[in-house]
């Protein structure tokens, strides 16, 4: 059995234009852009799907933000449930390096994130917070400058 041989296709121009240049430059300039950059006060996690798959999807993510190198703690504002002390263990968090706090009496979630991201105790504050307007994103922003830190809000559909 035989097989058609496919037509050699060749390299575009602007491909090849591309190439003739030297890299080092280009890729030195990118870099510094990148690294010179303020990292973002706030950022937004959507999570959509089962409540396991979804949790199994965000644990490598706090692992790595419960064993950052900033001394400071990883603050987990008003959890949901499934979030317990011992899916924190099973999923290889530093707990020694989390907070769990609930906002009391009539604090809110989001009242309790902007006053523990405007302490600067935190390195990331992160929040389950949705629905999340402009005007309350822009106070977690504030806050979040204000402490040094960064807000994260994750969004579970």
């Amino acid at each position: 059995m035989q097989f058609p041989h496919a037509p050699q296709q060749t390299q575009l121009p602007l491909f090849e234009a591309f190439l003739a240049q030297p890299l080092a430059p280009i890729l030195k300039d990118a870099a510094e852009r990148t690294w010179n950059v303020e990292p973002e006060a706030y950022s937004e996690l959507s999570l959509r799907g089962a409540t396991g798959n979804c949790l199994n999807l965000l644990a490598p993510i706090l692992r790595e933000l419960s064993d950052d190198q900033d001394a400071r703690w990883l603050t987990l504002i008003a959890p949901p449930a499934s979030l317990t002390q011992a899916w924190l263990r099973e999923a290889g968090l530093n707990r020694e390096r989390i907070l769990l706090l609930q906002p009391r009496g009539t604090q809110s979630a989001m009242q309790l994130a902007c006053e523990a991201l405007r302490l600067g105790r935190s390195h990331t504050v992160v929040t389950w917070l949705n629905p999340l307007n402009a005007a309350s994103r822009q106070q977690l922003i504030s806050a979040a400058r204000i402490g040094d830190a960064q807000s994260l809000n994750i969004r579970l559909g």
